[in-house]
C-alpha cells in the first residue's frame, strides 16, 4: 500500500482550464478571474432555489400570512421574479378557501423590492387559462 493511501489522502491531478490566448480574462466583482460565458453573469447571482425561499420568506413578512408555494420563478435582466401562492382566507370545507397569486420582483442578491397581487382565486379552481 503507497503512503497516501494510507492515510487517506490521495493526490489527484485535474487538467488546466486554461485555454492559450482565446479569451480574455475580466476581474469580478469579488477580485477573482472569469472567462467567457462565467464573465457576462454577476459573481454573486443568487441561485433559483435561495430566491424561492427569499421570495416566500420577505412576503410572509410583509403580508403576515404564510406562502402555501412559489409556483414560478426566472431571472430577470435586474434581479429575479416568482410567483408565490398564498392563502388569503381560510374556509371549511378546504377547497373553498381564498388564495391569492403574488408576482414579487427581487435584485440580484434575492432582496424583495416589489410585489403585487396578480389574481385571487378558490383554492378548488382549476386554472382555465391552461
Amino acid at each position: 500500500m503507497a503512503a497516501d493511501e494510507e492515510d487517506g489522502a490521495a493526490h489527484v491531478q485535474r487538467p488546466s482550464n486554461r485555454k492559450s490566448g482565446a479569451k480574455t480574462a475580466r476581474k469580478s466583482r469579488d477580485g477573482g478571474s472569469r472567462t467567457g460565458k462565467d464573465a457576462q453573469r454577476p459573481a454573486h447571482r443568487a441561485s433559483a432555489a435561495r430566491i424561492m425561499r427569499n421570495a416566500a420568506e420577505q412576503l410572509q413578512e410583509l403580508l403576515g400570512r404564510a406562502p402555501e408555494s412559489v409556483s414560478a420563478v426566472k431571472p430577470t435582466e435586474d434581479g429575479w421574479q416568482a410567483d408565490v401562492e398564498v392563502l388569503e382566507l381560510e374556509r371549511i370545507p378546504a377547497t373553498t378557501s381564498v388564495m391569492a397569486s403574488y408576482r414579487v420582483t427581487l435584485d440580484e442578491e434575492g432582496e424583495l423590492v416589489a410585489y403585487e397581487r396578480t389574481r385571487r382565486y378558490t383554492r378548488g379552481q382549476i386554472d382555465p387559462r391552461t
